[in-house]
């Protein structure tokens, strides 16, 4: 039989003894699916498997939010922050900015990517972690604003786009 019509008949050989552990939902044939819509609970699996994991383990989970509030208010301190004094050459202040770049674009993806587990605590940490991270540094309520301040570049990092 070849694998077309194996895979028509609803029959398989496929080990699947080796498969990540997913979420309790499965198809028909009993495998095991993503969640696809966003679900509340501590059950979830985030950024890496078995983390943090399906034992019903609440501390665990309340890691796992910490974690990506955590990110999310880091990115906007990266995105809110001037590094790069003005008496740094122009190779120096470019290689650094750059390496911030990347840094604060790599943990912007490990947040969209949590996020993408669809687990509703793990959306609420980050959009509270990005809020929260822009009222202190990049709102005006924590800044000494003086008129020549006031359209100043607050950041030599470009806008985060993702």
């Amino acid at each position: 039989m070849n694998k077309l019509s194996s895979h028509m008949s609803g029959t398989s050989t496929m080990d699947m003894s080796a498969a990540p552990s997913t979420p309790a939902t499965t198809n028909n044939h009993g495998n095991p699916m993503m969640h696809m819509t966003f679900f509340w609970g501590k059950n979830a699996e985030i950024l890496f498997s078995g983390w943090p994991g399906y034992n019903n383990n609440i501390g665990m989970y309340i890691l796992a939010l910490f974690v990506i509030f955590t990110i999310g208010f880091a990115i906007e301190w990266l995105s809110h922050t001037d590094y790069i004094s003005r008496s740094e050459n122009n190779v120096t202040a470019g290689l650094i900015q750059t390496v911030l770049y990347g840094v604060r674009i790599g943990c912007a993806y490990l947040v969209m990517l949590a996020v993408m587990s669809f687990n509703g605590g793990i959306f609420v940490a980050a959009i509270v972690g990005h809020t929260l991270g822009f009222l202190v540094f990049g709102s005006k309520v924590f800044k000494k604003s003086t008129p020549l301040m006031a359209y100043a570049k607050a950041s030599e990092l470009p806008a985060c786009n993702c």
